[in-house]
């Protein structure tokens, strides 16, 4: 130390120098201290201009986001408008179409109508000429009856007359019965005001003593006075109502009489009928009918089982009427068996009516009254016997298949030429020459299952007669039936096919095939087909009756056979080992055929199996092309022999 301050002192050059140095580090550390200073300074310079872009960031993304969010309110706005523009404007379109709509249904109603109004005029129109014809059906009946329907008819109308004055009377009795009422009523009010202003009059004439006493009595006396006046309005209001329900009864059984009287008619004029306009307004008709008659018969008091049973039938008639109209709108014709329906609702309603009529025309005052307190009697009992008939079920058993089904496609003899009816009684004297015919008669012309025929009646040496048919085209036997009595069983039902084939041929018929052989007692019924490449033509039908005892034949029905006999188109798409595949579960076939059979007026081909299922027997027919049922009989047996259900 002392060294150094000595080298200090020694010399000033060497003092300036150290003082040089010495300032030197100094300096030194001076300017580095400004340097960190400077550099933060720039630091904080670049973290103020980093700040201050982000801040500008931030301002430019929020002036982004408002802008966005100002352009998003208008699309909104937009798209709001828009949608409330194209609510308008189908608003706008619905109530256009909705006046559209609502112009279309006026001219719709307007239209309709017209049409009602002009079908109604045409009605009154027909109506008017219906019962033109009818005044002028009724002056020929009335000339042309026998004089059993003369008195027969005389007795109807005289049980309407009947019927008639019993309800002119009934309305008359009734009148009187209520202007009794009211005089009574009246004769009872005036002796309550009497009664009542004596007691006034007493009241005001005795003391107060006595008054109390003689008021108590009269009032006593007056409230028996009106008990006895309420009990009688009572009883005669009770009356009254008996009266008017027994009225309303009687009324409601006219009603059902009337509805019935017209199904009938209707019903018997739709048997006959065989034009298309016709059996539509009589089937028009007849749903009315069968409506007004379940209409009268829901308030007709009868037990649950009765009213069911004539229900039943009445519903069927509806429904099956329907059915036929349907049918004759869609341009089909009716079947004979649906005109044979008919005949079994003409059948039954017409009992119907018979016992409905004999009841309303026969029926006392005190029957009626018990029967509608709901008590047994005569009108209970006749009812009973209503529902019994109206179970009656349809005969709708048949003799062979599709025996009745009537006539399928073209007439075949509208191509052969008419001839005269006496060219056709030499033709049925060659036909019968081995039936030892003596006498020939010529009765007229009939038209059955669309077959124009001259009609004879044949007689032999024994005054037997016999019913022949000759067809006006082609001068051909379609039908002959006699009632020759048979007694004995001289032949078999395979000598009796022998038989009936033979004769056959005699009329030039020979490709024909037995399909169905039935003994019923000493006859054989024998039903024959066309046969063509193996196959059944069933709408080629010939049925033949053939006498056991005697061995011939004494009745034949060709006309099936006249009629459809032509040409056909035979393929089965089904073979009879396929077609046995799709039989029900349980039969069990013996025998196939191919059939052309009728089915709702036209021709199917379709595989016949004989079948048997337990202890019954069935015919089962599967459409050739499909597979599908078509139709199933059921074989029954009886006195009469063989037939099907």
């Amino acid at each position: 130390m002392e060294k150094e301050i000595g080298k200090n002192v020694s010399s000033g050059a060497k003092k300036v120098k150290r003082v040089q140095q010495e300032k030197k580090p100094a300096q030194k550390k001076s300017a580095s201290k400004d340097t960190s200073v400077k550099k933060t300074a720039v630091k904080r310079e670049h973290a103020a201009a980093d700040a201050r872009v982000e801040a500008a960031k931030a301002r430019a993304d929020k002036k982004e986001a408002k802008i966005q969010k100002k352009a998003a309110l208008k699309q909104a706005k937009i798209e709001k408008k828009s949608a409330l523009q194209q609510k308008k404007l189908e608003k706008k379109q619905k109530i256009a179409e909705k006046r559209l709509a609502r112009k279309e249904m006026l001219a719709k109603k307007k239209a309709e109508r017209l049409e009602k109004k002009q079908q109604k005029k045409a009605d009154l129109k027909n109506k008017r000429v219906e019962k033109h014809a009818e005044r002028v059906a009724r002056k020929e009946m009335l000339k042309n009856e026998s004089k059993a329907e003369k008195q027969k008819r005389l007795a109807r109308e005289k049980k309407e007359r009947y019927a008639l004055k019993a309800k002119k009377h009934e309305a008359r009795e009734k009148a009187r019965a209520e202007k009794r009422k009211a005089r009574e009523a009246a004769h009872v009010r005036k002796a309550e005001d009497r009664k009542h202003k004596r007691e006034q009059r007493a009241e005001r004439r005795h003391a107060p003593g006595f008054g109390g006493w003689l008021a108590a009595v009269i009032s006593l006396g007056t409230a028996c006075l009106v008990l006895a006046t309420v009990v009688t309005a009572g009883a005669i209001r009770m009356n009254d109502i008996s009266v008017a329900s027994e009225n309303s009864y009687r009324s409601t059984l006219y009603e059902m009489v009337s509805a019935s009287e017209e199904l009938d008619d209707n019903l018997s004029k739709l048997r006959v009928s065989s034009g298309a306009n016709e059996q539509r307004q009589l089937l028009t008709e007849i749903l009315v009918d069968t409506a007004l008659m379940e209409n009268a018969l829901e308030k007709i008091p009868v037990d649950q089982a009765t009213s069911t049973d004539i229900s039943s039938f009445v519903n069927k008639t509806n429904s099956y009427a329907r059915t036929l109209l349907a049918k004759i709108a869609a341009g089909s014709t009716l079947t004979e068996r649906e005109m044979q329906t008919v005949s079994y609702l003409y059948e039954v309603n017409d009992k119907l009516y018979n016992e409905l009529n004999e009841l309303a025309t026969s029926m006392k005052g005190s029957d009626l009254r018990k029967f509608v307190n709901g008590k047994q009697g005569t009108i209970s009992e006749q009812f009973g016997e209503m529902g019994n008939t109206a179970k009656t079920e349809p005969e709708d058993a048949v003799d062979a298949p599709f025996s009745g089904e009537g006539n399928i496609g073209e007439n075949r003899l509208a191509r052969f030429e008419e001839i005269s009816s006496s060219e056709a009684e030499e033709k049925v004297r060659k036909l019968f020459e081995g039936y030892h015919v003596r006498d020939v008669k010529f009765t007229g012309e009939a038209v059955a299952q669309e077959v124009t025929c001259y009609n004879f009646i044949l007689t032999d040496e024994n005054d037997l007669e016999i019913f022949a048919q000759i067809t006006k085209n082609g001068g051909k036997l379609a039908f002959f039936d006699t009632y020759e009595e048979c007694t004995k069983k001289n032949f078999d039902l395979e000598t009796c096919d022998a038989i009936a084939q033979k004769y056959l041929k005699t009329l030039g018929i020979e490709n024909v095939e037995a399909v169905w052989l039935s003994d019923g007692g000493m006859v054989a019924n024998l039903t024959y087909t066309s046969v063509e490449n193996n196959v059944r033509i069933y709408p080629e039908i010939i049925r033949i009756r053939v006498c056991e005892e005697k061995g011939r034949v004494i009745g034949m029905d060709a006309r099936g056979y006249l009629l459809n006999d032509q040409d056909h188109e035979l393929s089965a798409s089904l073979s009879e080992s396929k077609a046995k595949e799709k039989l029900s579960a349980g039969l069990e076939p013996y025998a196939a055929h191919l059939a052309l059979i009728p089915v709702d007026g036209r021709e199917v081909l379709a595989w016949e199996f004989a079948c048997k299922y337990a202890d019954g027997e069935y015919i089962v027919y599967l459409d050739a092309s499909t597979g599908e049922e078509v139709r199933i009989y059921r074989v029954r047996q009886s006195a009469q022999g063989s037939y099907l259900k």
